[in-house]
């Protein structure tokens, strides 16, 4: 390695997409556990909705949830094989959790949803090499 170059890795551009994405959703889901965690007036219960949960349960869940996708993300961006697999598993783990919140609010649940999807998407589309794209690390 000359001096002028900089240490970089290949990665896919699906990868990358899904690596964004997942640090996206999992700031996203540890917002919305912090906000159950510090106000339980946020969630909106009435007599025809099921919580299992109580608001500080349901917002631990969230956070630690977000947190594990976070430190999942970039282990897909540093290029680890296996955190397609954990990727894709907290990516529908996210899915079964904004179900949860889908009653009180849809718009943010489906964005989740939404982005949960793509990822999961991405992470199992395998791309061609010429593809990839080098990134300065």
């Amino acid at each position: 390695m000359s001096t002028g170059e900089t240490a970089g890795f290949r990665i896919n551009g699906w990868i990358f997409f899904a690596g964004i994405m997942m640090i996206i959703l999992g700031t996203m889901s540890a917002i919305n556990g912090l906000i159950a965690l510090f106000n339980d007036d946020v969630y909106l219960v009435t007599k025809e909705q099921i919580v299992a949960f109580d608001f500080t349960a349901w917002g631990l869940i969230h956070l630690i949830l977000g947190i594990v996708v976070v430190f999942a993300a970039f282990a897909l961006l540093n290029g680890a094989v296996w955190a397609r697999i954990v990727c894709a598993i907290l990516a529908g783990l996210v899915i079964i959790e904004q179900i949860g919140t889908i009653q009180a609010y849809p718009f943010w649940s489906i964005a989740m949803i939404g982005i949960s999807v793509a990822v999961i998407f991405s992470v199992c589309t395998m791309g061609r090499a010429d593809e990839e794209i080098e990134l300065p690390m």
